[in-house]
């Protein structure tokens, strides 16, 4: 199948060869054939009904300091590509949900993954709320008493942004923490969306859990365990991945959020579990198949573009 593809995302030049998961779809769509184009969130313009984008060719490389050339932009209409992958980061603001209003005007003649709809609607740490049997005691909240009566409750609590990414602004609170209140007036300042709280699950000593799942399927996971004196396992700020199989509550975690995912065309998601508790489900642009590829011995981009096509073809 030849398909013309663009790569909605951050400068190619930030781009880790050996973690990022929009490089390695991007090598395995020219392994395919495709035509892959870049462009940045900031590209992206709507005149009339029409929607276009500063669009430069892109061919990328597993070579270190020279991993991607881009060729001329060129102003595409979006509607004559066949597939946009929306991959650009977090965080999760109004220029992100704008981006996903402007793709809503050409998916699903062209194929947007995710569907930018149910991006927009399923926030990471909100959507874990549609199944509350699967996450951990949540208090989603604006309010310093209600966040109070939270910890009086579970005593051990993480407090962390709403709409934050990659283990930026997560405290741990303890019983007997006095930095509660500073910690509140540092949220009220940056952020104008609610905290949300959890109760601190201490299984996350043993690693937070990060499940890939394609079209609702569980593809395979990796363990990500925080460094020394941190409460965070993201990578981004330390966590060693290490390799990990799914349980039986991992495959009922994924059983029961699967069919959802499917029916919105989540087609490339990642949740993560801690112990018994699934806290996030990750559909802007969830990391980890290079990990779980070099674990497992599996190509999980290729599983990944299958799924892709085999959409186009219905």
């Amino acid at each position: 199948m030849t398909l013309s593809v663009a790569i909605q995302m951050d400068p190619v030049s930030t781009i880790d060869i050996n973690g990022d998961s929009s490089f390695i779809l991007g090598l395995e769509a020219q392994k395919r054939g495709y035509k892959l184009y870049h462009y940045l969130p900031k590209d992206l313009s709507m005149k009339g009904s029409q929607v276009y984008a500063k669009c430069r060719p892109v061919e990328f490389r597993r070579e270190q300091g020279n991993h991607a050339t881009l060729g001329d932009a060129q102003v595409i209409d979006l509607s004559t590509i066949d597939v946009i992958l929306m991959r650009q980061d977090p965080p999760f603001d109004m220029s992100y949900i704008t981006a996903t209003h402007l793709l809503d005007h050409v998916h699903p003649k062209t194929l947007v993954v995710n569907d930018p709809s149910w991006v927009r609607n399923c926030p990471e740490k909100l959507f874990i709320a549609e199944f509350p049997d699967l996450m951990p005691p949540t208090l989603i909240t604006n309010d310093l008493d209600e966040i109070k009566a939270f910890r009086t409750e579970y005593k051990d609590i993480i407090v962390k942004p709403l709409y934050g990414n990659g283990g930026a602004g997560v405290f741990h609170i303890k019983p007997d923490d006095e930095n509660l209140n500073s910690v509140f007036e540092l949220f009220e300042q940056h952020y104008r969306e609610p905290i949300i709280a959890q109760l601190y699950l201490p299984d996350v000593r043993k690693g937070d859990k990060r499940i890939i799942l394609i079209d609702g399927e569980p593809a395979g996971a990796i363990n990500r365990v925080p460094a020394e004196g941190e409460a965070r396992s993201n990578m981004h700020v330390g966590g060693r991945p290490d390799p990990i199989g799914l349980t039986e509550r991992d495959r009922e975690i994924c059983a029961a959020i699967g069919p959802t995912l499917k029916e919105r065309g989540l087609i490339f998601v990642g949740i993560d579990v801690i112990g018994d508790y699934m806290t996030e489900i990750n559909v802007t642009s969830p990391t980890g198949i290079q990990e779980i590829n070099r674990f497992n011995n599996v190509s999980l981009e290729a599983d990944i573009w299958d799924s892709i096509e085999s959409k186009l073809n219905r």
